[in-house]
């Protein structure tokens, strides 16, 4: 069904995302750096071999954590 939005949630925020996105799909759309990036889909890790094939389900919940260096 082409054209659908879903709403997912991304670090607490509702969001809307059009149906097949994907982890990689939605990093790219919200312009988030690849490099020292870890995604939690629903409570589990995504491997980052399988964010372009890991389809964010409607309702899902996202956290995009990025490491910070510093101290």
């Amino acid at each position: 069904m082409e054209g659908v939005e879903l709403e997912v949630q991304v670090n607490g925020d509702w969001r809307s995302c059009p149906d097949g996105t994907t982890v990689a799909g939605l990093l790219a759309e919200l312009g988030t750096a690849q490099r020292g990036v870890a995604v939690a889909l629903n409570g589990q890790i995504v491997p980052r071999g399988g964010w372009a094939e890991a389809v964010i389900p409607a309702g899902a919940r996202l956290e995009i954590l990025t490491a910070v260096q510093g101290g």
